[in-house]
């Protein structure tokens, strides 16, 4: 007979564990939290000491429902969720939802999902970590408040619909001024030297040697010059010196970063590697996938040390014991790693290249050093004091490396070493050529999801529980988009002295590629300045981890939740009062004088897109009076500092925008602003009937690096390209991208084509293979309505088309075999046509005209029974 439910959070991870366990467990999920916060009044009584007011969402209802019932019928209740401070949280609201007994309630954790972990952790069960659960509680009902006072007043002061966070503001932050210090950065030239040295060994055998000058050179002069110094001259090895050096292997993974090479290495987003990391523990493959420890088990250690002798030998063998260095790590008490080493483990390609990435790691972990002998040979001129390097590398022994070699964000980093020949000292080194050649300083490089995760560890924003989700929700609400832009062609300039002849040549290169990169929006921008601006604090990086370092306390007991709040949100809502009693009296505006010329009010508030200066009174209700002008802030311009000069002359140089220059063709001004549907550019003013132009800015162009040159552009479209069939191709950019148009009907550019590029030719391709695809797509027409087909819609499932709607065939009918009234049948049932909804308003009316009925007849009976009350009451009393 069973007697014991086993409650985990995921349905995978209960079929997993009911493997392990005997007929007497019923394993069930709670499909993760059954409850939250409420959103109505914030879902804290902040009156009442922080007090959190939880509710059950409607589609848990039916889960508690089903929980609380085989909780009542069972003898012991084993509280299974994951072991970090999320998981203890699912377990004691479990506990308070079904009115668990404490007696009868276990609580049991294991950092894996095999038999040996799960019957370990049946015997050593215990009670509910408080600590775990208030340090959970704290962290939910911190970020609820902030996010929900906050955002009220960037709706009310900045757009609409917008959204602040604690950890994810500080994460767009770190997007937004990484962006404005590549922006700001200013490209210097230099010239790198490097000499090609022929050697020839004893057997004759030819080998270049590449050598470089440890001097940078400054310009094209100094170049020249130490080019000319260098003819006819006779070159000698100075010294050879010889570096042994170890490289020793990176510990296990953690959260971080697994996320971190699996990005460089597999190309995986953070939520996807988070995504199958999951899968992979709730399958028993590997141990749980958030935690910031780097230790192993012994039984993990044991197992690796059986497997490297196995398969390397004993001299690759090195038994290491990493310690933690983070700071109130908390998640877990191990590192990732195979639960138990196994080659293949899944036939999802993804799932099995993670694994893979984790096992080298854990293998390399406990392996030998890499032992590597580094060789430097200086060379000496007799025209010149400037010395060449050479370095070779030769590996005596590759240890680790012959399982797993680590990835690196340096993407300007060159990792091939050259081997040098044999070489002794005071060898006369024969010249082959010398390169000078242009290069270019390089700006900090844009963040990758990976990198943005190392960095927002090495600040101590956020743990590991909180690294995917952030990154995931920046990009969701549109702060930070990742994409791929194509680098931009420059010059450079290659001198080279070959044969005691100096030449110059003129190369170009691609540089500025960037391959998934994050990119801030201007929505970005603006929030972010209006929040450092107003929530100093709250954006401060040292804050947001002294708070992390606060949950940590809470989860080892050593501070009491809610004073941790209280001291918080004292001086954080007197903040928010404050800037919102600030957006009433400025009604988001501040009067700074009268304009000479015009004679109009200037004032400055915050508008839809950021802070900006109006030229001029707002009147909706008086259609006689001018509109206003505006023109936005600059980045380091405020609203309480600007003055009326500063304000008049961004009205006069900006028009509304960032002021580009003149279309050379019309001779009207561009200039780049915020449209009501986002960036634009336009081309001219309103003059009496005549109107400007605009254009939408296309992917990858912002308000702030958008050119005169790429605006002018833009105006291109719509284009003309031919006429194919006798009818024109047009090229333009619609609300959902680039396309062409060939007789009313649209057609995708793909991502490769440019429209302002695009050929006819190259149009005719995209039209006809739009046309195959919908010759494949139709499966029958009918004569009685040519507006009705059977199709395949675009996932390959038949549907039928009918008024630009789709409706469902069911998968048990055969498409070609339905008749035009079979159709018409399946469009009436349909919840989306209109004959359906007839069908409904007519039952609800009917049922309305019912109940109107019921409810009349109904008072019709009370009101006889009540006279019939009244008359015998009557007759008693007349007898009496």
């Amino acid at each position: 007979m069973k007697e014991n439910l086993v409650i985990v959070e995921s349905p995978a991870k209960a079929k997993t564990i009911e493997k392990f366990l005997g007929k007497d467990y019923i394993v069930m999920s709670s499909f993760g939290h059954i409850r939250d916060l409420a959103k109505k009044n914030l879902g804290i009584d902040i009156e009442n000491n922080f007090s959190p007011n939880y509710v059950i969402p409607t589609e848990k209802k039916k889960v508690v429902s089903d929980l609380k019932k085989m909780a009542t019928k069972l003898k012991t209740i084993w509280l299974a969720s994951d072991e970090d401070r999320e998981g203890e949280a699912i377990a004691w609201h479990l506990s308070e939802v079904l009115n668990l007994n404490s007696q009868n309630t276990k609580r049991i954790v294991f950092h894996e999902i095999t038999k040996n972990a799960i019957q370990k952790a049946i015997q050593n069960p215990r009670k509910i970590d408080t600590n775990l659960v208030n340090a959970q509680q704290a962290r939910r009902i911190l970020d609820r408040i902030v996010g929900f006072e906050i955002s009220p007043i960037l709706w009310k002061k900045v757009k609409p619909a917008l959204s602040a966070g604690r950890v994810q503001s500080v994460a767009v932050r770190l997007v937004v001024e990484r962006d404005r210090e590549i922006g700001d950065f200013k490209t210097n030239s230099f010239y790198k030297v490097v000499a090609l040295f022929t050697v020839t060994d004893a057997f004759g055998k030819e080998t270049i040697m590449k050598a470089e000058l440890q001097k940078k050179i400054k310009d094209k002069k100094e170049a020249l010059d130490f080019l000319e110094k260098n003819k006819n001259s006779e070159y000698k090895i100075k010294d050879i010196e010889k570096k042994p050096s170890r490289k020793s292997p990176s510990p296990p993974f953690t959260t971080s970063t697994l996320q971190q090479e699996a990005g460089r290495k597999l190309g995986f987003s953070v939520s996807q590697t988070m995504t199958i990391a999951q899968k992979l523990y709730e399958a028993g493959k590997i141990t749980y996938m958030r935690t910031d420890s780097v230790s192993l088990s012994d039984f993990a250690v044991n197992a690796i040390k059986k497997v490297v002798i196995e398969e390397y030998g004993n001299k690759y063998l090195k038994t290491r014991v990493y310690k933690t260095k983070a700071k109130g790590a908390q998640e877990a008490h191990e590192a990732i790693r195979p639960s138990t080493i196994e080659r293949k483990v899944s036939n999802n390609y993804n799932e099995q290249r993670l694994y893979d990435l984790i096992l080298k790691r854990s293998l390399a972990s406990q392996m030998s050093d890499a032992i590597i002998e580094k060789t430097i040979v200086t060379i000496s001129s007799n025209k010149h004091n400037e010395m060449f390097i050479s370095t070779g590398e030769i590996l005596k022994f590759d240890g680790f490396l012959k399982a797993y070699k680590e990835g690196t964000d340096d993407e300007n980093t060159n990792t091939s070493k050259q081997l040098l020949p044999p070489l002794e000292k005071n060898q006369i080194l024969k010249l082959n050529e010398i390169n000078a050649r242009e290069r270019f300083t390089h700006h900090p490089p844009r963040y990758t999801e990976a990198s943005l995760v190392k960095k927002m560890e090495e600040l101590g924003i956020g743990r590991p529980s909180t690294y995917a989700p952030t990154i995931s929700t920046i990009q969701k609400r549109g702060y930070v988009i990742k994409e791929t832009r194509e680098g931009l062609e420059r010059k450079y300039v290659l001198f080279r002295l070959k044969n005691e002849k100096i030449t110059e040549e003129q190369k170009s290169e691609t540089t500025g590629n960037e391959k998934s990169k994050l990119f801030p929006t201007d929505i970005a921008m603006v929030v972010n300045d209006f929040l450092v601006q107003n929530f100093t604090n709250i954006l401060d990086y040292n804050f947001t981890a002294s708070v992390e370092k606060d949950f940590d306390k809470i989860a080892s007991g050593n501070i009491v939740w809610t004073n941790m709040i209280g001291s918080f949100y004292k001086p954080f809502h007197s903040k928010v009062e404050q800037t919102l009693e600030q957006a009433g009296k400025e009604s988001g505006e501040r009067i700074l004088g009268i304009d000479p010329k015009t004679e109009k009010q200037v004032s400055v508030r915050i508008g839809r897109f950021g802070p900006m200066v109006q030229l001029g009174i707002s009147n909706l209700d008086d259609k006689t009076i001018e509109k206003p002008k505006f023109a936005s802030l600059n980045k380091e311009q405020r609203l309480e500092s600007i003055t009326l000069e500063e304000a008049l002359d961004l009205l006069e140089n900006s028009n509304s925008g960032r002021k580009l220059g003149i279309d050379p063709e019309s001779g009207k001004q561009i200039i780049a602003r915020a449209g009501r549907y986002g960036p634009m550019v336009q081309l001219g003013e309103k003059v009496g009937d005549e109107k400007p132009k605009y254009a939408a800015l296309m992917k990858g162009q912002t308000l702030e690096n958008i050119s005169l040159k790429e605006a002018i552009v833009l105006f291109k479209l719509p284009r003309t390209i031919g006429e194919y069939e006798n009818k024109v191709v047009v090229a333009a950019i619609g609300r959902f991208g680039p396309y062409v148009r060939h007789d009313s009907k649209f057609v995708s550019l793909k991502k490769t084509d440019n429209p302002y590029t695009v050929q006819l030719d190259r149009a005719i391709v995209l039209i006809e293979e739009k046309r195959e695809t919908e010759r494949k797509r139709l499966i029958k027409t009918f004569d009685e309505d040519e507006e009705l087909k059977i199709i395949n819609d675009r996932w390959g499932r038949p549907c039928i088309f009918y008024n630009k709607k789709y409706y469902t065939i069911a998968k048990e009918t055969e498409p070609v075999k339905l008749s035009y009234d079979d159709c018409l049948k399946i469009i009436s049932l349909d919840p989306k046509s209109e004959t359906s909804k007839k069908k409904k308003t007519t039952t609800k009316t009917k049922k309305a005209a019912t109940a109107k009925k019921t409810t009349g007849r109904r008072k019709s009976a009370t009101t006889k029974r009540k006279t019939t009350t009244r008359r015998k009451t009557s007759t008693a009393k007349k007898k009496t």
